[in-house]
């Protein structure tokens, strides 16, 4: 065995060598296949990325994009953060069972939940013959293939994304000092606003950058349950490659939204600190 192997600082190292070789194979890898596909098409050339520019139809998906992601995570971060605070006040034991709640949607499949929801909101869907029969409504409302529909799906699907990481913050603050707040005359809302909201800002701005970075790639849901008008990124990717077959195009697409992920990783690393995103415990 050479020498350098037989050193005690090569051991993190050789520990590390198994993981590195995948994440080098296949991640690393295909992004750079990725990326010189968007500029090498078959020599060095711009014009996928000009292309992105000249037509504004592109630039109006990336909007839509943008703002579909920005209102799943406003919704999830108001269905959320409730939550994610009445299991922070439960005991832990307790809390641990109604977890089992959140987290089990999520070990199910993206596609059966979407089906799901779609089974919901269609026209015959129990949601619609509910008002029919109550008399609120008089015929369906178009909860499919629309933007309401596409917030629907997504917000349940990413939700326990936004509460896992609220619930890890909100359940490392001290509630002595809630107490304390109270013993020296602060109302319960008061203590509240003055004191737990700020310390449980962390944990906002981590699901929020959680939930807003998945959304922006998100494919099932927005291509089975909306319209035309409500067309996102991943599914321009997908129709360049998918038919036709323009794999240059779809690279640069890609590429934009890879620029995006990283400039909200930098942004959120300015603001908050990505040693913040990682000191959550549960």
């Amino acid at each position: 065995m050479p020498a350098f192997l037989r050193s005690p600082r090569a051991a993190p190292w050789l520990l590390l060598a198994p993981a590195l070789l995948i994440l080098a194979v296949f991640f690393l890898y295909p992004l750079g296949e990725m990326l010189a596909r968007s500029l090498f098409d078959p020599g060095f050339t711009w014009k996928h990325y000009a292309r992105l520019i000249e037509e504004p139809t592109y630039l109006q998906v990336l909007w839509i994009t943008f703002e579909i992601a920005f209102s799943v995570t406003v919704c999830t971060l108001l269905l959320g953060y409730p939550l994610a605070y009445f299991l922070s006040q439960i005991r832990p034991q307790a809390a641990g069972l109604l977890m089992i709640l959140v987290i089990v949607p999520y070990f199910t499949s993206v596609l059966v939940r979407t089906y799901a929801w779609m089974v919901l909101l269609g026209t015959e869907g129990i949601v619609n013959q509910l008002l029919r029969a109550t008399g609120l409504i008089d015929k369906p409302l178009a909860m499919m293939y629309s933007r309401f529909g596409v917030l629907v799906g997504m917000t349940y699907i990413l939700l326990p994304y936004m509460v896992l990481a609220l619930y890890s913050v909100m359940r490392g603050i001290d509630t002595g000092l809630l107490r304390a707040a109270s013993s020296l005359g602060a109302s319960r809302t008061r203590a509240f606003w003055r004191i737990f909201a700020p310390l449980s800002m962390p944990g906002v701005a981590a699901g929020s950058l959680l939930v807003f970075i998945l959304s922006i790639g998100f494919f099932i849901t927005p291509a089975l349950m909306g319209s035309q008008e409500d067309s996102m990124i991943s599914m321009i990717i997908e129709s360049q490659v998918e038919t036709y077959f323009d794999w240059g195009f779809a690279s640069a697409l890609a590429a934009v939204l890879l620029a995006c992920t990283l400039v909200l990783f930098l942004i959120y690393e300015r603001v908050v600190g990505l040693n913040r995103l990682f000191e959550a415990k549960l």
